[in-house]
């Protein structure tokens, strides 16, 4: 695992650019064979998390949700590690997650709602929780939610 112990535990993220650079600090760290899972309601930051840390890896883009086609690789344009994005939502096992056939030793795997997953393709990982402000809670209105307000990220080593 290759990110900075440093950057373990909770923070406040004031701005959808804060976490993209978030996910860019931390996207030039990683190596092949680093996988984070990503966990968090809609409009949490999960993708914005995820295009800084494709930056940061120096991946082409653009990134966007995979939400529709599951997982979309961007290949490396420094010959490096290509990225790996997956939205396990819609997937019902880890074994359709090994139906992806995806090279997990040498890339760099995003897997967005595959908290349940991660341990049957990975023996470490970085768990990240992203949190946002839910409607009706802390004065804040369903309509606002997508708002660039603040999150509150979690970031964890998780071994089995």
């Amino acid at each position: 695992m290759s990110v900075d112990p440093a950057f373990l535990g909770r923070r406040e993220i004031a701005t959808s650019d804060d976490m993209e650079h978030l996910g860019f600090v931390i996207g030039e760290q990683l190596a092949p064979g680093d996988l984070l899972v990503l966990t968090g309601p809609l409009g949490a930051g999960k993708t914005t998390f995820t295009r800084g840390l494709a930056e940061g890896l120096c991946v082409r883009g653009p990134v966007q949700s995979p939400t529709f086609v599951i997982a979309r690789t961007h290949p490396s344009l420094v010959g490096g590690a290509p990225l790996v994005h997956v939205d396990a939502y819609r997937l019902g096992s880890a074994a359709e997650l090994d139906d992806l056939d995806i090279d997990f030793a040498r890339s760099v795997v995003v897997i967005e709602w595959g908290r349940e997953m991660a341990s049957a393709v990975a023996d470490t990982w970085w768990d990240i929780e992203l949190e946002r402000p839910v409607g009706g809670a802390e004065g804040v209105a369903d309509e606002d939610l997508d708002a660039d307000a603040p999150r509150a990220v979690t970031i964890e080593c998780v071994a089995r």
